[in-house]
């Protein structure tokens, strides 16, 4: 395996995934899949492929790009994969916990690819070790396949139904045998995962960005709650869990996750950062020349920044491409250097300027003082920020690489500290009530635990990255 070392530091395990089910072509739809929700995960991928008798992988460290060549997918022989893109937050960014995980059981392998983050790794872990459990990886991803493991029974779903009635957190996840593909969304529905068509070919997807690169249909969302098995019978739906009364859909996927282009919980990405961007404008009106956003999660918010103001906007921010996001970065000093190389801003449209800067948020402030830094020496007149979300106040358990509250700049700084360190003439956030009015679903239904600290799932463990490596569970 092969793959150059990735730059990445935002999300706990906001991951991308991708399977398809009856398509001899498979590995190689997965690797378009994986290709077109890059953006969810650039330290790790794989692929594991069947051909009925049994699954073959291959995975790397780095871009989907740089670990796969046409020779390695050609060797991903079969008519059914799972794919998988990686930003670690549980267990370290190594080799090993790269996904899909493969295990060999008594009645076959099987393979598992997870989006998301459990709450109660670390108490489930102990507990499993001390019965005998032995871990391959520091994933918490691992603990579902150990949990399957115990129960003795020769269906695979109904062993999956047991292992995540034992699991707490946020989970979309992709398992398959030789033979079947299923997909799974956890009862709360944290993580996007959708269904479509192409063909006779079923696929399952975090995104509809990926189905519309390979040219499938969108059939559905699968349901919070809901296992899909796909086998040579068609599909089949089950429901692992009760029904909720109010769901937990992560609003930030709408904020900075997702692509502009996709389908999420039910509403193109672009429109609802095209509403947050209008109701900011609303809020936090400003005198000024250009509405500039940083691209590329800000662009659509600055546009509807720019359309309800009456602003004109300038893509004064020029992104170079080939440089990974800065805020899904694996430590301070890599962040800093993809800050210096991944955008660069034209002079000429900003000398004696006032300006807007429209980004979706604020998590550590390092990056956005240094590019108020440049505007200011580059002779802008005046620089207002404004942020496309509330204040991050409180860390995430579900999926986002902000677990520490030392990390968080609005809880180090007041309002009007934060405004001075980052050297701006006014700053403004959009409040929670009106981001939450930039969606269709009512506020019930979004997990907002990041900005008000109200948890949807208690769990016992504040897990951190390294939360499952051997020092930190005291084995």
């Amino acid at each position: 395996m092969r793959g150059n070392i990735c730059k990445n530091d935002l999300p706990k395990e906001c991951c991308g995934l991708f399977g398809i089910y009856n398509n001899f072509d498979a590995a190689w739809l997965t690797y378009l899949g994986l290709y077109s929700l890059q953006h969810r995960g650039e330290e790790a991928c794989g692929i594991v492929a069947s051909d009925g008798k049994g699954l073959s992988i291959y995975k790397g460290l780095g871009l989907v790009s740089d670990v796969f060549s046409g020779d390695e997918i050609k060797r991903l022989s079969g008519h059914l994969s799972i794919g998988h893109l990686r930003y670690s937050t549980t267990g370290s960014s190594i080799l090993k916990n790269a996904q899909p995980l493969v295990v060999d059981y008594l009645r076959g392998s099987l393979a598992i690819a997870h989006n998301g983050n459990l709450v109660n790794s670390i108490e489930l872990r102990r507990k499993l070790e001390n019965s005998g459990s032995t871990f391959q990886t520091t994933s918490d991803s691992e603990i579902i396949v150990q949990l399957m493991a115990r129960l003795r029974n020769p269906n695979v779903v109904k062993r999956l139904v047991y292992a995540l009635r034992r699991v707490k957190g946020a989970y979309s996840l992709l398992l398959m045998t030789k033979n079947k593909v299923i997909g799974v969304r956890d009862p709360h529905g944290f993580r996007p995962l959708v269904l479509g068509k192409i063909g006779k070919s079923f696929c399952l997807a975090s995104e509809t960005c990926a189905l519309d690169l390979i040219g499938a249909k969108l059939v559905r969302e699968v349901e919070p709650g809901e296992v899909v098995i796909i086998d040579r019978k068609g599909i089949k739906s089950i429901r692992a869990f009760p029904r909720q009364k109010k769901h937990a859909y992560c609003i930030f996927e709408h904020v900075y996750f997702s692509r502009p282009d996709s389908i999420v919980f039910g509403e193109t990405v672009y429109s609802v950062r095209k509403k947050l961007g209008a109701q900011l404008a609303r809020e936090h009106p400003v005198d000024a020349d250009l509405v500039i956003p940083v691209p590329d999660s800000g662009t659509s918010a600055a546009i509807g920044f720019s359309q309800e103001s009456g602003i004109p906007i300038e893509m004064a921010i020029i992104r170079n491409h080939y440089v990974g996001r800065t805020f899904i970065q694996p430590s301070q000093a890599i962040r800093d250097l993809g800050v210096r190389v991944k955008f660069n801003i034209v002079r000429d449209m900003i000398k004696g300027k006032r300006v807007v800067i429209v980004d979706d948020s604020i998590v550590r402030g390092t990056t956005s003082k240094k590019r108020i830094k440049e505007f200011r020496a580059l002779g802008a007149k005046e620089v207002h920020f404004r942020i496309s979300c509330p204040p991050h106040k409180f860390p995430c358990y579900y999926g986002i690489d902000f677990p520490n509250y030392k990390e968080l700049i609005a809880v180090r700084l007041s309002h009007e500290r934060m405004k001075k360190y980052l050297n701006v003439d006014s700053l403004g956030y959009l409040s929670l009530k009106g981001m939450l009015q930039s969606v269709s679903y009512d506020e019930c239904n979004y997990c907002t635990a990041c900005w008000v600290g109200k948890y949807p799932i208690k769990g016992r463990d504040r897990v951190r990255k390294s939360a499952l490596e051997k020092k930190c569970c005291g084995v």
